[in-house]
């Protein structure tokens, strides 16, 4: 295996610079042989300039990094967050029917959109995101929302039309959460995404309401106000949807991870609980009926498999480095990738055709300690 680290990390390009090319850092050279294609994308987050690190994996299942490109803001950290700086789950987010790459840079409050050419990325637009301290963002062809965190929450939708972004006054909603609440990392909302089927805009709340917000869309634009449904467990965080609709919520105070049934009337009706047996169980990732959950405090995931009917079956749990938090799947179902807050890295496991997975390589990111945000194509 040979993983070739990137020595230098350039700063914030500024928004001076939003249409132009983004300019990698030296990018290394593809490992010899390397025609497996796959590629990764992590963001740094940082304070000093916020980066989007681009990686190839190998046909041994290391990754090799390419490049890094500045997204032309700075990151920012929620007080209280250690191994994950925007207690969020996609603050980087990549919509395959546009081919567009979405980066938040929290620190200075703005949305980076990224074209994704080839094996490389070009800079469209750096906008506001219509609030302060933005943690998530959702997109579907012309239609993109964002989650900002601070000032009690809000949400803000735009059209997006060849890559650039335009704000809708009338697709904000502020979402009334105590602004003083703390410890600031668990009080502020953690996701948003829409449904499958594009009908709704659901927002995971985290402490602040230990609930779930479920928007209901028309032509883009939001409803005025959302259904609000209680979490069975406390700290409900992140989320994906299994192959019904329905959806799949971890519960970091719980430590448990929850399925339910979005209603017509956009309620939730619980389906099954399982607890992981880890500690700050926040980050969820699926593929192929598999989900993999990240047990932050106890660096491990954990493995669940799900029926028809929602009930959820677990299968294992497999170590990681130090803080485990953001994760995703590659998009033939093969490989699993976890960042890793506290140790720095990027570990990379195999799917089994059971979904089990096996380690394959751990690859240390300069940057990435406290950072969250992957993409896998």
């Amino acid at each position: 295996m040979n993983i070739l680290k990137h020595p230098a990390r350039l700063a914030s390009c500024g928004l001076a610079a939003a249409l132009l090319v983004a300019a990698p850092t030296a990018a290394s050279a593809h490992e010899p042989g390397d025609t497996s294609g796959g590629l990764v994308f992590v963001q740094t987050a940082e304070a000093s300039g916020n980066m989007v690190l681009e990686y190839r994996r190998t046909p041994s299942g290391g990754l090799v990094e390419l490049a890094g490109y500045p997204t032309g803001g700075v990151g920012g950290t929620l007080a209280g967050a250690v191994a994950d700086q925007l207690a969020s789950e996609g603050s980087l987010t990549y919509d395959a029917s546009t081919h567009l790459l979405y980066a938040l840079n929290s620190g200075s409050d703005t949305i980076t959109v990224f074209a994704v050419v080839g094996d490389h990325l070009v800079r469209r637009d750096v906008v506001g995101s219509g609030g302060s301290f933005p943690v998530s963002i959702t997109a579907r062809g012309g239609f993109v929302y964002v989650l900002n965190a601070r000032d009690g929450g809000s949400l803000q939708g735009f059209r997006q039309a060849g890559g650039h972004l335009t704000a809708v006054p009338s697709w904000h909603r502020d979402l009334g959460f105590d602004p003083a609440a703390t410890p600031e990392f668990v009080s502020t909302p953690a996701q948003v995404a829409f449904t499958p089927d594009g009908r709704r805009l659901v927002v995971s709340t985290k402490k602040d309401g230990n609930s779930v917000l479920v928007y209901s869309l028309r032509h883009g634009g939001l409803s005025a106000t959302p259904v609000v449904s209680t979490a069975v467990g406390a700290v409900p965080f992140g989320f994906v949807f299994d192959r019904a609709g329905d959806l799949v919520l971890t519960e970091a105070g719980a430590g448990s991870v929850s399925t339910y049934r979005i209603q017509p009337d956009g309620a939730l009706r619980h389906l099954d609980t399982q607890v992981t047996g880890g500690a700050a169980v926040c980050w969820v990732t699926g593929a192929n009926g598999v989900f993999y959950v990240s047990n932050t405090g106890s660096g491990t995931v954990s493995s669940y498999t799900e029926s028809g009917h929602g009930t959820l079956t677990k299968r294992g749990d497999v170590a990681t480095g130090a803080g485990p938090v953001d994760s995703a799947v590659s998009s033939d179902g093969r490989y699993l990738y976890v960042e890793t807050g506290v140790a720095a890295a990027i570990d990379v496991f195999r799917i089994g055709p059971d979904g089990a997975l096996t380690p394959t390589a751990a690859v240390p990111a300069a940057g990435l300690a406290g950072g969250q945000g992957i993409v896998a194509l």
